[in-house]
């Protein structure tokens, strides 16, 4: 494991001073053309993710990336491409398929103060490294009464992506923002994913970052800003994707897109929705929430995820606590059916939140359907 540390090992020194020597980016590696220029309009979120990780790791000799397939194979899904060839096998690691062990590393490599960036190739097989990610990873600065930071960011694919069936399929959203000591980031565009990720890496403390595998391909435009090598999101606050004044639409990930198209499609009928991309999962930007909710009046909650003790829940908590007089309908919760993941694509379909099941949402907190118990 660890081609370099290896090599290291059969000498004398052990790991975690071999993972100190990590080398420096070289001058020529630091000076190199990036591969977005200001003019660029439009960029996948799979180009954003790659330029986070290529401009962090020559700002940061720190910061290196380790998972399965991550470099010989430039990741599974390529978010890791080009970068073994740039920043060498010292800071790109392949490793084998064990990530109770190579997370257990990561987190040790964290306390020493690099800055470990963990691939899984689906966030359901961080169900094997689950431990080291509460138990060693969140919990660490407060047990050790903020003598110890753990600078470490666990990402790759979140959420249903098509025909995985139950086990590679679920969202893991609610189970770690229900963790204190994690953030925990959930991008839908490529500004997300390039803005959150740099601020992930940059971040002291430990940061989960659930990518969607769906989204990898997909085009956003990006400003000459947001291309900038300085740039970074504020982790803890939510984007107004577009502007309402009848009905509040929160949603993240890949759902902000279906919300989105809900709203267009809410619009031909006199309806006006304010569409909420959530960003951050933890911490959740209540108060950019709860102004909308009291200027629209109504609120309609989306997430894949199974429905019990989900992020809509908590959002629907937050209103009631801070908001509830200023609320003309009841909350209108949306996420994935409370089974797992069927197989077969025509029943995954159902299982899984569809745009039309926003556009009645929003129709009856706006009181423009019949109530579903009227139609039962």
């Amino acid at each position: 494991m660890l081609g370099a540390a290896r090599r290291q090992l059969g000498s004398g020194p052990m790991l975690g001073q071999v993972l100190r020597r990590l080398r420096p980016a070289t001058a020529a590696a630091a000076e190199a053309a990036r591969a977005y220029s200001a003019a660029a309009k439009e960029m996948t979120v799979r180009e954003a993710l790659n330029s986070a990780l290529d401009e962090e790791m020559s700002a940061d000799p720190s910061v290196f990336l380790m998972g399965e397939e991550v470099g010989e194979y430039q990741g599974a899904y390529k978010i890791s491409k080009g970068l073994l060839d740039k920043y060498g096998p010292d800071r790109v690691l392949d490793t084998p398929i064990t990530e109770a062990g190579f997370t257990g590393i990561a987190v040790g490599a964290a306390y020493q103060g690099l800055r470990p960036v963990v691939e899984f190739m689906t966030f359901n097989f961080s169900m094997q490294a689950i431990d080291h990610i509460i138990n060693s990873a969140a919990k660490s600065n407060y047990m050790s009464a903020g003598q110890i930071s753990v600078p470490i960011v666990f990402r790759g694919p979140n959420g249903a992506a098509a025909g995985v069936g139950a086990q590679h399929s679920q969202c893991y959203a609610a189970w770690y923002a229900h963790v204190p000591g994690l953030k925990v980031l959930a991008p839908y565009s490529a500004e997300d994913a390039r803005g959150l990720l740099k601020a992930a890496i940059r971040d002291p403390d430990p940061v989960v970052f659930l990518e969607n595998e769906l989204l990898y391909g997909e085009s956003f435009p990006i400003s000459a800003e947001v291309l900038d090598s300085s740039f970074a999101l504020p982790i803890g606050k939510a984007k107004i994707e577009r502007e309402g004044k009848d009905v509040t639409i929160t949603a993240y990930s890949k759902m902000v897109g279906y919300a989105l198209q809900a709203a267009e499609m809410l619009s031909k009928e006199g309806i006006s929705a304010e569409v909420i991309n959530l960003r951050s999962i933890r911490p959740l930007d209540r108060a950019t929430i709860n102004a909308s909710v009291r200027k629209t009046n109504r609120l309609v909650t989306i997430e894949e995820s199974f429905p019990q003790h989900g992020i809509g829940a908590e959002i629907c908590m937050s209103v009631v606590e801070e908001s509830f007089e200023y609320l003309d309908a009841p909350v209108e919760r949306i996420a994935g059916a409370d089974v797992p993941m069927p197989y077969a694509a025509n029943l995954e379909r159902m299982a899984v939140p569809q745009v039309d099941d926003i556009v009645r949402a929003a129709k009856r907190a706006c009181y423009r359907a019949v109530p579903m118990a009227a139609t039962a």
